[in-house]
């Protein structure tokens, strides 16, 4: 009979949110699976854990997943913890979660932290239905299709975003959902300076302007709803355009995304668009 995989959510930042069910679970389990266990050995020293450690990170996962399935299918129980957070969840732990399923493992989820669900509860945007993005990548065609795919997106959405990239990031956003759409940051959850801000896109990218960005963040964008996607203009159409051609977009390819995005005649937004940058020129 074949062990059980236990997914641990580990504290993301308040040590005292971690339950007595995880500790307990961790303790008893034959050996733990974590995404750096230089991190993890001070959680389990803390709370007096002695359990063998292995790693099973991005780079690893591969090797270690079949690794750790085959002393899975032995019999052996294994807790998978990642740095903070719920592991499995934008997280490779996935890749070793299907693996599991595949072989008719047992998996059991622990529950603790998930940043982005505390972020969510706490923007004061709607919570009812809502997408989690993750980390926007960083090659420039991706993170443009990536956001083109959103524009009429009317639930709410959920970005992780790492101090050094919030300025990009939030450029990015308002040129492609417009400086009036409400936006919140959390910062630094359940930690010493945690804070969060509720304003639009324009707000932020002017604060940020001026503030450094510090910690890491759950950026909460609010949707669009059906009466924004009912007004969009000619002129919007053309600003939108133009802003996109202003972040890196060659003319063509901002007239596609915005007349898919709008519903707006592709022909007509070229011809306004190239007329627009004449006159400001």
């Amino acid at each position: 009979m074949s062990g059980t995989l236990y997914l641990v959510a580990t504290p993301i930042g308040n040590l005292g949110d971690f339950s007595p069910r995880a500790v307990e679970t961790l303790k008893t389990v034959d050996f733990i699976a974590a995404e750096d266990t230089r991190v993890s050995v001070k959680l389990l020293n803390h709370f007096e854990i002695k359990r063998p450690m292995v790693s099973y990170h991005a780079h690893s996962h591969v090797s270690a997943g079949q690794s750790i399935l085959n002393r899975l299918l032995a019999g052996e129980s294994c807790a998978l913890v990642t740095d903070a957070g719920t592991p499995a969840v934008s997280d490779p732990g996935e890749e070793l979660v299907r693996l599991c399923a595949e072989q008719g493992v047992e998996i059991l989820a622990i529950p603790g932290c998930c940043a982005a669900v505390n972020a969510l509860a706490v923007s004061g945007l709607p919570t009812g239905r809502f997408t989690f993005e993750g980390f926007l990548s960083t090659n420039k065609k991706e993170r443009r299709e990536h956001l083109s795919s959103l524009q009429n997106e009317r639930r709410t959405m959920l970005f992780h975003e790492a101090p050094h990239k919030l300025r990009t990031t939030l450029d990015d956003l308002c040129a492609f959902f417009g400086p009036e759409r409400k936006i919140a940051l959390c910062r630094e959850l359940t930690k010493l300076h945690e804070e969060t801000m509720r304003c639009t896109l324009g707000e932020a990218v002017a604060y940020y302007r001026e503030n450094s960005p510090r910690g890491e963040y759950v950026l909460v964008l609010e949707g669009t709803t059906p009466s924004e996607e009912a007004e969009i203009t000619p002129e919007e159409g053309v600003r939108q355009v133009l802003e996109l051609k202003s972040r890196g977009l060659r003319m063509k390819d901002a007239v596609r995304q915005v007349a898919e995005a709008t519903g707006l005649s592709r022909n007509e937004l070229y011809s306004a668009a190239v007329a627009a940058e004449v006159e400001e020129n």
